[in-house]
């Protein structure tokens, strides 16, 4: 199918060419007819499946140029707010709109100003809620609201506003949610601010075929170290680490500086200019290695990525998928390394337990050299705290792969001799 056939505006259509592209996704073919017919839409696919096209298209052929704010796009952090906000410049480029971005940590008079001259505002919910308490931007002919990475919303807290910013807007908007899940709290908005939602829906938008999936069980000491030494062994284009904590963040890519890997970090306690640089460099291909917690994994725009590391698991299983989502697109290959302790065991059980078909084979590595890894102006053996029991060089190890598919999705220690406590001693149990 071509976006011609879902009777998109020509020099949309135009715009998008000039973008390379020239077919729409899953989610864009079912949404797109949608929205334009005026329904309530939910929208659920994941992380990198075209969702700011899918709503985004039929927005732009709705809004009527200098006729004040119609259009209201929520999106959960700052760098999803501007990342939409240029995505619908660059396809809209040839049609008659003004988007305004508002969001925290920045002036409030110069939003002002901008939303005064804009059709589309995309913010986050603090920083438009207020606007709105302040008397800063008018509702009153707001037509189409958005909701973008709903589930995310509900993760961070933000559906209290959500609903408030709600009440300011007009009986009768259209009411778009777009998100990986629907979660009860959305189904809250669903009840109360939506007509008759109905539900395009696309499947996972990283074809296995494209992705390989793989995990290392070792000692937590040994993390950093086996990540150095997989860095420099995969030789990676590009690549992700992902780290659940904001400290561990700081940790790990101090201690890659110090090794001479050129890396550079983003996480949440950033401020706003320095995380949309980190950004903007790692898509222009200035830096090759990032270092990120959450925020970087979900909506985010970040291109050309080869590999992602998990240097720990979240204890939200839905990460993983968003995380492993941020390689193996557009008909690319990409490869998921996950970095597992004993303290990550019940958390990657957790994964296959809401993904028992995802196909996560396990590597083992015979040795790698072991590096220092420094903590707060202290140094610990090989990137962690000593365990009891450590022998140097995994030299009993031979290397190669196991897939889940064969049901063994346990971890084996070969030079261990005793077992883990696990119920049943496999990664993905269905029991």
């Amino acid at each position: 199918m071509k976006f011609e056939e879902l009777n998109v505006n020509p020099a949309i259509i135009q715009g998008l060419k000039e973008l390379g592209i020239s077919k729409p996704t899953l989610i864009q073919e079912k949404a797109i007819p949608l929205i334009h017919s005026g329904k309530d839409v939910i929208g659920r696919s994941n992380t990198g499946s075209g969702k700011t096209l899918a709503f985004g298209v039929p927005i732009l052929e709705k809004v009527k140029p200098r006729e004040g704010i119609q259009v209201l796009i929520l999106a959960p952090v700052r760098e999803l707010a501007v990342q939409i906000a240029q995505e619908l410049k660059k396809f809209g480029k040839y049609m008659d709109f003004q988007v305004a971005t508002v969001f925290g940590g920045v002036a409030l008079g110069p939003q002002v100003d901008e939303m005064a001259a804009s059709e589309i505002v995309v913010g986050t919910p603090g920083r438009v809620l207020d606007h709105l308490n302040r008397r800063n931007m008018d509702f009153t002919k707001i037509n189409c609201f958005v909701l973008d990475e709903a589930d995310k919303m509900v993760e961070m807290g933000f559906i209290e506003d959500v609903e408030e910013i709600l009440n300011f807007t007009p009986e009768g908007r259209q009411v778009l949610l777009f998100g990986a899940t629907v979660s009860e709290e959305i189904g809250q908005i669903k009840e109360k601010y939506m007509s008759n939602p109905v539900i395009a829906q696309a499947a996972e938008h990283v074809a296995e075929s494209f992705l390989e999936q793989y995990y290392y069980d070792i000692k937590q000491h040994e993390k950093f170290s086996l990540l150095v030494h997989l860095l420099k062994k995969e030789k990676t284009d590009r690549a992700i680490i992902f780290c659940s904590a904001r400290t561990t963040v700081e940790m790990v890519n101090k201690n890659l500086r110090t090794q001479g890997i050129k890396s550079e970090m983003i996480h949440g306690k950033l401020s706003q200019n320095k995380r949309l640089h980190v950004i903007e460099r790692f898509n222009a291909g200035k830096v090759d290695l990032l270092v990120a917690s959450a925020v970087a994994a979900r909506g985010l725009d970040i291109k050309d990525v080869t590999h992602v590391f998990n240097y720990d698991v979240s204890q939200d299983p839905q990460e993983y998928v968003h995380r492993v989502g941020r390689t193996a697109r557009a008909g690319e290959k990409g490869k998921a390394i996950t970095l597992l302790s004993e303290r990550d065991h019940g958390s990657f059980n957790n994964v296959f337990r809401l993904y028992p078909d995802l196909d996560i084979k396990e590597l083992h590595e015979a040795t790698f050299p072991k590096i220092k890894f420094e903590t707060g102006g202290h140094q610990r053996n090989f990137g962690g705290p000593r365990r009891s029991g450590y022998s140097g060089d995994r030299s009993s190890h031979g290397s190669g792969a196991r897939g889940h598919s064969s049901g063994n999705r346990g971890p084996r220690r070969s030079n261990s001799g005793s077992g883990r406590s696990h119920s049943s001693g496999n990664f993905g149990s269905r029991n």
